[in-house]
């Protein structure tokens, strides 16, 4: 792990200890770099990978944990198409009380009310801008704020606030639903600012 990423010489606070970051892999990128995540990137490995920045993982996390912790929690929707951000997505919402959107989006969820699974969010968070395009189409229609977890090969359009991590990821994807469902639970007082969840990041983990 050290020669992907160096640990900082100075001590930064980060949510949690970089080694945790590390072994989770939240920092492993694609083989592909967008021109929209190249700010994010650490380095490129010898084979191709871009690495991101957990430094910016990290402080992306804090922004966006400060600004969902502003929505009433029945008024955000949490997407996610990709099977490893099922459970993560569930345990957030079981969690704040928000609204699930796992498996397939029915396109029109956000847009028909015609539709029984019609909702009307106040803003939307999704796994991956590309799988869950439908949802950031339709957020980004009815102009509704849009909170994404972004790799390297993503494009950005259409995403207000990008949280640049590995949403590919099964160890990954549980740790940073972890950290950011805490992350609003402490920015409202739900949970003592230095006190961690219940459970551990394992228990957000997809099954393999």
């Amino acid at each position: 792990m050290s020669s992907e990423y160096e640990k900082p010489a100075t001590t930064i606070e980060l949510l949690v200890p970089v080694d945790k970051y590390l072994s989770a892999g939240v920092h492993i990128g694609t083989h592909v770099c967008t021109k929209y995540m190249e700010p994010f990137v650490y380095k490129v490995r010898p084979d191709g990978v871009y690495i991101l920045d957990v430094r910016k993982i990290d402080e992306r996390l804090q922004i966006a944990g400060k600004f969902l912790a502003m929505f009433e929690p029945a008024k955000i929707a949490v997407v996610s198409a990709r099977l490893y951000g099922r459970k993560p997505v569930l345990k957030m919402c079981q969690y704040l009380q928000c609204r699930p959107f796992v498996d397939r989006f029915l396109p029109g969820t956000f847009t028909n009310p015609a539709l029984t699974t019609y909702f009307e969010p106040a803003v939307v968070l999704v796994t991956d801008p590309r799988a869950d395009a439908q949802a950031v189409k339709e957020a980004s229609e009815i102009g509704i704020p849009v909170v994404a977890f972004a790799d390297t090969d993503n494009r950005t359009e259409n995403v207000d606030l990008v949280v640049p991590a590995n949403n590919k990821g099964r160890k990954s994807l549980a740790l940073l639903y972890w950290i950011l469902t805490r992350q609003i639970m402490r920015e409202r007082g739900a949970v003592p600012a230095n006190a961690d969840l219940p459970e551990p990041p394992l228990e957000f983990e997809a099954p393999v």
